[in-house]
């Protein structure tokens, strides 16, 4: 009975529908902040979001070692899950992580916490994957690579001072994290080369 919730919460057409989802995630880091529809896996253990865990299981493998923030690491389920589908390793280190999932932003750790890469492997930088409530435009004016014109973002809930973290995430370029937030039914991402302006 587990084993076959486990397995209807996953990717009914595991190929097509990763590469589908993989195809946005390129798009979203190609435009950043702007906002991409994204079909999520709805049967997904909570507090695990729908577009988070189409998300984890297009990136993941049993290579590629993940963090958890504490409301996800402390489910079971969660757990179970991105064993049963991605076969990831879950880490405690956070440095250690190319991917982290956060479920609740608002408490989630400074981005500097994170691996940063360095200058001979910026690529060695983790990818933080944000879940939300909503986006907006009443945000940062933000500009760089793939905007052709400085434009506003915003999302719900973020931390305090995440807009100024970013800023020093930039300042670090080539190294610093990307980020992709995901959202009820679509995501955008906010990748390390953006600059960002003033509310």
């Amino acid at each position: 009975m587990v084993a076959d919730a486990l397995l209807e919460a996953g990717f009914a057409d595991p190929v097509l529908e990763s590469q589908s989802t993989f195809r946005t995630l390129m798009d979203a880091m190609a435009h950043p902040g702007r906002i991409f529809a994204c079909h999520g896996l709805d049967h997904a253990p909570l507090p695990l979001a729908p577009v988070t865990a189409a998300v984890v299981l297009t990136l993941t493998d049993p290579d590629t070692p993940v963090w958890l923030d504490p409301p996800l690491a402390k489910s079971d389920a969660v757990r179970a899950w991105l064993a049963f589908h991605s076969g990831a390793s879950l880490v405690e280190a956070r440095e250690s992580a190319s991917f982290a999932l956060i479920a609740d932003p608002l408490a989630m750790p400074a981005l500097d916490s994170f691996a940063l890469g360095s200058e001979a492997y910026p690529d060695r930088s983790a990818t933080l994957i944000l879940q939300v409530e909503r986006f907006d435009d009443l945000g940062r004016l933000l500009s760089g690579p793939g905007l052709a014109t400085p434009q506003r973002f915003g999302a719900a809930p973020l931390p305090a001072g995440f807009w100024d973290q970013l800023r020093s995430n930039r300042a670090l370029f080539p190294r610093g994290v990307d980020l992709v937030l995901a959202g009820p039914a679509s995501l955008a991402a906010l990748p390390r080369s953006l600059r960002i302006g003033e509310a």
